[in-house]
């Protein structure tokens, strides 16, 4: 056996600044990249260090001195706590502005508008997809680029703690709390561990003379924002960067959000957006606001929301070959099912169909949320109601409700009973997958 001495975070950031790649799934392996062997409660990536390298990474980082082999395997105590450390270390060596979103609702939506705006004047970096926890944060501060100008990094939590120690890796310069909801409950233990949990990252601004973006309506974030550097936005004429929801009208005709922002310096913008829910108007604000902050000009801010296209079963509005879809299902929890059942109400008003699907991590609490969005659903009375998940089944709902127990059961029965001519929400938690069902409609 090669006898190694672990490595220290200096030496593994100058193999890093030769092979700046960096991967943890050894089924995806650039070429001349730096594999991390991470393990889980199911896998041992130090079995795959060897399958990595053939492949074509250029090292492998590993902490199992048993699997070392040659020189390009690089032995560390612990792989995730070396990821994590090669992450802050290149954080350190940053001169940029970096901005860490958070928030129960509206968190990835906003992070994209923001890269989007963002993207229109500088070299622009945000997170991939929903990187956004201990291991999906270091991924994406590695992969900023010696060109990139500005960051911005999602950071979610479903424990206390989370966000602080993302925090601590990320070295945010400026942050966002799109709000605060009843997210994760079972994690947290009660909607003040939510509010405690999220507001971390305020107490890191605040310690380290950081700038937030505020929305100036939002009386619980407004309470724990004192004494940080404040840029405010919102629904609300006192805010620096305040706006107007667009007519009634305009949103049944087209179903989009849209929305007309008054800017810091007085220029007016109107702006459709191609998302689906009023809900998603702060988002938009909020970007913009960011985006004036850092000088883009309007034009640039309201032409890149324009241009912005929802993706994975995010606030999207789609037409099948014999429905309209409004697909909000890609996460759910109490508030943001509440606001999507509104919204969807407020527009559609004929020949509707929702399909829910359970909201997950609600600990004690999930009987009564879910109790909550069932009287919700009876006071709106769309036509038709279709119910999937252990938890929504398990109530005595009305007769013409259909339950499914999962997705997949859901998506036969639909193969069976096609729906045609109705506008359908499909709303749930990601673990539900009703994405499964989308198919069929």
């Amino acid at each position: 056996m090669t006898m190694v001495t672990p490595v220290t975070t200096e030496h593994l950031y100058a193999q890093y600044q030769r092979y700046p790649l960096v991967t943890t799934d050894s089924r995806n392996i650039p070429p001349q990249s730096i594999f991390f062997s991470l393990k889980g409660e199911t896998f041992n990536g130090n079995l795959f260090a060897g399958q990595a390298l053939e492949k074509g990474a250029a090292i492998a980082v590993v902490d199992d001195r048993a699997v070392v082999k040659d020189q390009r395997y690089l032995l560390v105590g612990d792989a995730l706590q070396s990821l994590q450390e090669l992450a802050q270390h290149h954080r350190r060596q940053l001169r940029i502005p970096v901005i860490g979103i958070t928030g129960s609702n509206g968190k990835t939506t906003t992070k994209e508008l923001i890269h989007a705006v963002l993207s229109s004047k500088y070299s622009a970096l945000a997170t991939s997809g929903n990187l956004n926890n201990h291991i999906g944060v270091p991924l994406t501060l590695l992969s900023i680029r010696p060109e990139t100008e500005i960051a911005v990094i999602e950071m979610g939590a479903n424990h206390p703690g989370e966000i602080a120690f993302l925090c601590e890796l990320a070295l945010p310069t400026h942050g966002l709390i799109t709000n605060i909801g009843k997210a994760h409950l079972e994690g947290f233990g009660s909607f003040d561990g939510v509010v405690q949990a999220k507001t971390e990252l305020y107490a890191y601004l605040r310690k380290h003379e950081g700038t937030i973006f505020l929305n100036a309506a939002d009386q619980l974030l407004s309470d724990h924002a004192a004494g940080i550097k404040s840029v405010t936005y919102g629904l609300v004429p006192e805010a620096g960067t305040s706006a107007k929801i667009l007519s009634q009208k305009t949103f049944q005709e087209t179903g989009h959000t849209g929305v007309e922002i008054t800017f810091p310096d007085g220029e007016k913008q109107e702006i459709l957006s191609s998302l689906f829910g009023s809900y998603n108007a702060l988002n938009i604000i909020a970007a913009a606001s960011i985006g004036f902050h850092f000088n883009v000009t309007t034009d640039e801010i309201a032409a890149s929301i324009r241009a912005y296209t929802p993706v994975n079963n995010r606030s999207q509005i789609r037409r099948s070959s014999r429905n309209l879809l409004v697909l909000d299902a890609y996460n759910a929890n109490p508030s943001s099912m509440e606001a999507a059942l509104l919204d969807f109400a407020s527009h559609y008003h004929h020949e509707t169909a929702v399909i829910l699907g359970d909201m997950l991590e609600l600990g004690r609490e999930a009987n009564e949320e879910h109790s909550r969005i069932l009287r919700l659903l009876e006071k709106l009375s769309p036509e038709r109601v279709f119910l999937v998940g252990p938890i929504f089944s398990e109530f005595k709902l009305k007769q013409e409700w259909v339950t499914f127990p999962d997705s997949k059961t859901a998506a036969s029965w639909f193969s069976e009973h096609p729906l045609s001519g109705a506008s359908i929400l499909l709303k749930g938690s990601r673990g539900i997958r009703l994405e499964e069902i989308i198919p069929y409609l």
